[in-house]
């Protein structure tokens, strides 16, 4: 498969509670330990190699781990994402997320209470989540439509999910339920072909930008022959979503490793410009908009009065 592969989940076994470290003789206090949350630490150099959603999963661990009666929870929102793995636009929450199962669901200090629909919950690495597709379309009605896309994309490119399950999760949200227009939306426009939460990300931005609706992972040829896939696509041009991480060469690398890995970018971007049209992004031109909407206004894709990406509304209710 394209792309990078799903992020490792968090290993609840990681954590350490204070009295454990203490019985060692280690006083985590002193350092090299990082406290997650109450009576829960991690080692600080495992704790700095954690990508960020693992590191939201593992407050979620030591939230679960604290608790009275560990595994009652049902946790949900980002926290329940951060267990699945699904990416986020932006900063992850500093507490953790879990659904009203009853009237005996209490919030505490760090711990919010989503009151919600009951649903059918999912045992992941040992703690309870709501299942991947009520987590994206809890996620569309009450985050920023681009975390949702980003989440929604990834689950059904790396299996979690399916089209049909995110349909109707969004068919189950009750009219007149705050973000149901949302949750819609998203489920329609979710597609396994994105590679990155920064295409993604780019996908949500055209959208709201009333751009035309872009093919994803367009067949790359010239006179050579085929070289590959561009991220996106409208006639005559090719879109392509720059993330740092397109660059990156392997630590020890050598210098000439290296080189031949950028030149070999540099040529596919020639052979790119010599078939077709090319509008490059990184994520601060998504980030701010306007840049975006300029490079792509460059090459000729520019808003059109009624963009045909859905038929369910126009944009996603604010």
């Amino acid at each position: 498969m394209l792309g990078h592969p799903a992020p490792e989940p968090f290993e609840p076994a990681l954590l350490r509670s204070t009295r454990s470290l203490r019985s060692l003789g280690i006083d985590p206090r002193r350092g090299g330990w990082h406290h997650v949350r109450y009576n829960a630490w991690v080692e600080e150099g495992l704790w700095s190699g954690l990508t960020p959603e693992q590191r939201h999963a593992a407050l979620v661990h030591a939230a679960d781990f604290g608790t009275r009666e560990p595994g009652t929870h049902v946790y949900a929102l980002a926290s329940a994402a951060a267990l699945w793995g699904l990416p986020r636009v932006g900063r992850w929450p500093d507490h953790v997320t879990v659904l009203a199962t009853g009237p005996r669901t209490r919030g505490s200090r760090g711990i919010h209470v989503h009151v919600g629909v009951p649903t059918e919950d999912v045992v992941v690495n040992g703690v309870r989540a709501t299942a991947p597709a009520r987590t994206v379309i809890d996620l569309a009605r009450t985050e920023p439509f681009e975390t949702a896309l980003c989440a929604a994309d990834h689950a059904l490119r790396h299996g979690l999910c399916s089209s049909h399950d995110l349909a109707r999760a969004a068919a189950a949200v009750a009219p007149r339920v705050r973000g149901r227009p949302a949750a819609q939306v998203v489920a329609a426009l979710a597609d396994a072909r994105a590679m990155s939460a920064g295409e993604s990300f780019s996908r949500a931005r055209m959208f709201q930008l009333d751009l035309p609706r872009p093919d994803l992972q367009v067949p790359l040829e010239d006179e050579d022959g085929p070289f590959g896939q561009g991220d996106f696509g409208w006639p005559g041009v090719v879109g392509e979503f720059d993330g740092r991480r397109k660059y990156a060469v392997p630590d020890g690398t050598d210098v000439e490793t290296a080189e031949r890995v950028l030149w070999a970018e540099k040529r596919r971007e020639d052979r790119i410009r010599r078939c077709s049209r090319l509008a490059r992004r990184v994520w601060r031109d998504v980030v701010e908009v306007t840049p975006m909407a300029r490079v792509l206004a460059e090459q000729g894709i520019r808003p059109v009065p009624r963009p045909v990406w859905v038929d369910l509304a126009r944009r996603p209710a604010a």
